[in-house]
């Protein structure tokens, strides 16, 4: 496997699946960053957890790896996936980067042309299984998320009151706040799309949680679902659950059985 992006969740799941090995038979045995600073900085971190350090794509997807877990930024989902997806299966986390609908074509194409397969995890939410079902059936008529997260991870002015900073389509939520609104793509693309599905962020100073309520309405009936997630230790925008959801998805890919998906 190899890894893109060595930052909090990149961490993670190098500790997790090289050192604590919860994915038997499963190692990141190639980590990509081609900036200049990762020149001096990744050979170590490398070493450390037992895997080789690449500073250009092309001899990285050379390599031993079947399949290239991308968790660093949009902009690095964006520049990647395409070259990715003609040699290797990718999983992306950045799922913000489908926002673009022309981008999520594009990788799409490359993906049919090559026969390989992109994996989009659920991330910090859950539900999405009732929201493809539901879409499928025929009618999907309204999905609303609404985030609220601890104040601080979200704005950077000292507020006492919960406040909404923003209302709107996915699509907009996602360039307003691409670290914090991944969750919202994801549904977009398992129900009605970025621009129908409505998302309220709101900064609140009294809760220490990332709090994910979704709502959904059509001719199955109506969906209400509430997930309060710890934030990471590391990095407060981002839920505790998220890396364990990466996990989850690759656990799946070599399952001979797959529960909900």
């Amino acid at each position: 496997m190899g890894l893109i992006g060595k930052g909090n969740l990149g961490t993670y799941l190098l500790q997790t699946i090289n050192i604590e090995q919860l994915l038997p038979n499963t190692k990141i045995t190639a980590i990509l960053d081609e900036r200049e600073k990762a020149r001096n900085e990744l050979p170590s971190l490398a070493a450390e957890y037992g895997c080789k350090a690449f500073h250009d794509i092309h001899s990285f997807l050379q390599s031993d790896i079947d399949i290239v877990v991308e968790c660093s930024t949009i902009e690095s989902a964006k520049t990647y996936a395409i070259e990715t997806i003609k040699q290797k299966d990718l999983l992306l986390i950045s799922i913000g980067a489908f926002a673009d609908s022309s981008f999520g074509s594009l990788v799409e194409q490359a993906a049919k042309a090559s026969g390989r397969r992109i994996y989009l995890p659920s991330g910090a939410i859950g539900g999405l299984d009732v929201i493809k079902a539901a879409k499928l059936d025929g009618r999907l008529d309204s999905v609303t998320l609404t985030t609220r997260k601890p104040a601080h991870s979200l704005t950077a002015d000292r507020i006492t009151a919960e406040q909404i900073v923003f209302e709107g389509a996915a699509r907009d939520a996602i360039q307003q706040f691409p670290k914090n609104a991944n969750v919202a793509i994801v549904l977009s693309l398992a129900g009605i799309g970025v621009e129908k599905t409505h998302v309220r962020i709101i900064a609140d100073p009294n809760v220490t949680q990332n709090i994910h309520h979704i709502q959904a309405s059509g001719a199955f009936g109506e969906f209400d679902m509430t997930i309060k997630n710890n934030p990471s230790p590391d990095n407060p925008k981002t839920s505790h659950i998220t890396g364990a959801s990466i996990l989850a998805a690759l656990a799946d890919i070599d399952s001979a059985v797959v529960v909900g998906s």
